[in-house]
């Protein structure tokens, strides 16, 4: 019995390993007989029935006899592709979306239940400091986080991805969509998926990262939430997955709101501020970016500079002059950190004492 068993072995245990192979390992390509680059839309009212409007916070499928709830998708089957999903957590960008398509990046734009930034704005409703982050906790995870909305699951940016994908995976399989989701197609896989945003939109991408590890998070003139603590929470998705980007002229730049963020997530452990401007990529293999870019004075038109659209500034050639930012911004190698630095005294980390000073 001893040799037939060792046979059985040796038969069996070159073939488990195979056995457990899962598809989503399998190396990701493309076969589209037709490789071109999709731009693709679809309304999260028609993909998802349990998909509800809240206008008590102004989130509605229609404004003005206009669907409001269209969501974007966009790949680029020429590219070799990195197996990575970016998920924009603002308004619809089409420069940047064909941007990271030519990284080999797949990107989505959601609609999801953000409206109740309008009703609280930047300020904190209540003193524990993390009440505006619960309730973009909330938005972003359609769990019961906070007590000031009320906002469930398929409403929320989480399932309103999910349930994108999973469309996007039937309709568009030239895509290869199927990648990011869950083996069994409930979920997607949140450590392919690079959390990003501008302004009102990193900040709740740098929350839901404190939440759920992702494979990276790019803000764009951002993170705000000035009077809060959850920046310093314990981060689900390690601190050196954190990218920013800002203009000093942005006004929460210069308010200290951004810097601030910056050193609660931890960034200063992996580099200096630098100004991209004056510096060359890979800027000292630093999270924390700026620029001070000519924008004619505008604090306005600073803001959204830093992304690529109609406030990017172009040389004199016509062609915007933060190409190379963009690109490190997402696909810089996440394991090359810069050196620690100290805190910046410039950078002023008690809003609330300082508001409070202002106003005696």
């Amino acid at each position: 019995m001893k040799p037939f068993l060792c046979r059985t072995l040796l038969i069996i245990l070159p073939l488990s390993p195979l056995a457990t192979l899962r598809a989503a390992d399998v190396p990701f390509v493309f076969n589209d007989p037709k490789p071109q680059r999709y731009e693709l839309t679809a309304r999260a009212s028609q993909i998802d029935p349990r998909a509800r409007a809240h206008p008590e916070i102004d989130f509605v499928f229609e404004k003005g006899g206009k669907p409001a709830d269209t969501e974007n998708a966009a790949v680029d089957t020429r590219v070799k592709p990195q197996g990575k999903l970016v998920i924009w957590l603002m308004g619809h960008n089409k420069n940047l979306f064909e941007r990271v398509n030519s990284y080999g990046i797949h990107a989505v734009q959601v609609h999801y239940a953000n409206g109740w930034f309008g009703k609280f704005g930047n300020r904190s409703p209540g003193d524990d400091g993390k009440l505006l982050g619960k309730i973009r906790l909330e938005a972003a995870t359609g769990e019961d986080f906070s007590p000031l909305v009320n906002i469930p699951k398929p409403d929320g940016m989480m399932e309103r991805s999910v349930q994108l994908v999973k469309h996007l995976a039937k309709t568009n399989p030239q895509g290869r969509w199927d990648y990011f989701l869950t083996d069994d197609k409930a979920g997607l896989r949140w450590d392919r998926v690079i959390i990003s945003g501008s302004s009102h939109g990193s900040t709740t991408a740098a929350r839901f990262a404190k939440h759920v590890k992702v494979d990276r998070v790019v803000m764009f003139c951002g993170p705000r939430d000035q009077l809060e603590t959850w920046q310093a929470l314990p981060s689900a998705t390690p601190a050196n997955r954190y990218f920013g980007f800002s203009h000093v002229l942005d006004s929460g730049w210069s308010g200290d709101h951004y810097c601030r963020s910056w050193e609660m997530i931890g960034l200063q452990q992996f580099g200096p501020i630098v100004n991209v401007d004056k510096s060359a990529p890979p800027f000292g293999n630093t999270r924390r970016l700026i620029t001070d870019a000519d924008v004619k004075n505008d604090a306005k038109r600073a803001h959204g500079s830093v992304t690529p659209g109609g406030s990017a500034v172009k040389d004199a050639s016509g062609k915007f002059i933060h190409e190379a930012v963009w690109r490190y911004l997402f696909t810089h190698p996440v394991e090359l950190v810069g050196k620690s630095t100290p805190h910046d005294p410039n950078c002023s980390l008690d809003l609330r004492a300082v508001e409070a000073k202002t106003k005696k």
